[in-house]
């Protein structure tokens, strides 16, 4: 059944996905586009619309997919996607919850511990090679286009956005929306 799926799929998102949002796209494609729930046009289309909703975009991968998912499955009807909805929000923030529950008082006893520190040593790198994997996994033909001419465009306006926000001190929602006009403009 496609919710027992979800669940177990969203569960280790849950709980593997250390590094936040991008840190879990890697894990969330693998999870979700490989079993056919959603392609990777779609899956793209969820990290930008994740992108510019307010909260996490783990959490708002899982509610849209788990939207989305049970009509894909064959369940017809605004209730089942209700239903997934709630499902996967829940249990894709269920282990982080646990393991901050439980962990955070460990932790806070012995913070100045070798072995703590050992393990947040070994965590820091891994999360900037996932990010940096979410990072790869998004420069694909459905973000960067097939032809030439498209794969340009797209290269430019994102080391022009890289740059930007990397080099000045404008806001990234101004250039969010500058990049949609750029877009519409020249798509």
């Amino acid at each position: 059944m496609i919710y027992l799926k979800l669940i177990w799929s969203y569960f280790k998102i849950g709980l593997f996905g250390f590094g936040g949002g991008y840190a879990m796209l890697s894990l969330i494609e693998n999870e979700i586009v490989s079993p056919g729930w959603i392609t990777e046009k779609m899956f793209t289309d969820i990290v930008a619309i994740s992108q510019m909703t307010p909260g996490p975009i783990g959490i708002n991968s899982a509610t849209y997919i788990g939207y989305v998912a049970p009509g894909e499955a064959g369940f017809d009807g605004w209730w089942w996607g209700i239903l997934g909805s709630l499902i996967c929000t829940l249990v894709v923030v269920l282990p982080s919850f646990l393991l901050v529950t439980f962990a955070s008082r460990y932790i806070r006893r012995h913070h100045d511990s070798a072995l703590v520190k050992g393990i947040f040593s070994g965590l820091r790198p891994v999360v900037v090679g996932l990010i940096a994997s979410a990072a790869l996994l998004l420069m694909n033909g459905a973000n960067f286009g097939t032809e030439n001419s498209d794969i340009i465009i797209s290269v430019a306006i994102c080391v022009i956005a890289f740059c930007t926000v990397y080099f000045t001190k404008i806001h990234p929602i101004l250039i969010i929306i500058a990049a949609g006009f750029a877009g519409w403009l020249i798509y």
